[in-house]
């Protein structure tokens, strides 16, 4: 059995298992063992990028709020800026490479979500995959990318659960290289960033209108 200590790999997955099946692979080995993003990465070819943003918000959903997003989010940002800049692989530092969650922690996420997945996987397929494989479009996914991990990594009350979902199906989308799916995450997170936006301004204003009132004359 391997300690703590000595970073385990997993079962190298390839492509075209399946999400659920990948999932479950997980499970084989020490409840101990730590899955290192390098064991976890090798082996996998077009499927990197979406399974190292998989791994990279599980800390978003620790229902601390600014805990999980002060992990989770350098490390979307780290993701969304190789795709920005158009790597085919995703580059890992050495300290983040053996660094991994402990399979039980891994096998309890993916227990929590297995449900609703194995009932969303036949929509989850490979799609428009230039949408997915298309530099340009990957490199705007990138970039949506950035601006989520910065807000996942803010300490913003009740939205840890609400960036780490979104960041999830992004995960899922580059995964199984569903372009149709990363459009339709385009178009929420767009239309979510500009609602923000918005409700920032308006908060902004309603704030200096009662500053104005409450302030002395």
């Amino acid at each position: 059995m391997n300690s703590p200590s000595d970073p385990a790999a997993p079962p190298n997955p390839t492509e075209g298992q399946g999400i659920t099946r990948l999932l479950r692979s997980f499970g084989a080995g020490a409840a101990d063992d730590v899955l290192t993003l390098d064991g976890l990465l090798s082996g996998l070819r077009h499927s990197a990028f979406g399974m190292f943003l998989f791994v990279s918000i599980l800390p978003g959903f620790i229902p601390i709020p600014g805990v999980g997003g002060a992990v989770g989010g350098p490390l979307v940002v780290l993701i969304g800026l190789q795709l920005l800049v158009g790597l085919s692989r995703p580059w890992l530092p050495g300290f983040i490479g053996r660094r991994g969650p402990r399979r039980q922690t891994m096998v309890r996420f993916c227990d929590r979500i297995t449900p609703w997945l194995a009932r969303l996987e036949h929509l989850i397929r490979p799609r428009l995959q230039v949408l997915a494989d298309n530099r340009v479009a990957r490199a705007f996914t990138g970039l949506l990318l950035v601006v989520l991990g910065i807000l996942l990594g803010l300490p913003i009350p009740m939205t840890n659960y609400l960036f780490a979902g979104v960041l999830l199906l992004y995960a899922l989308a580059l995964m199984e290289r569903d372009g149709a799916l990363l459009l339709g995450l385009w178009i929420v997170t767009i239309a979510g960033l500009v609602a923000m936006g918005l409700l920032s301004e308006q908060l902004a204003e309603l704030a200096a209108h009662w500053w104005q009132r409450l302030r002395p004359a």
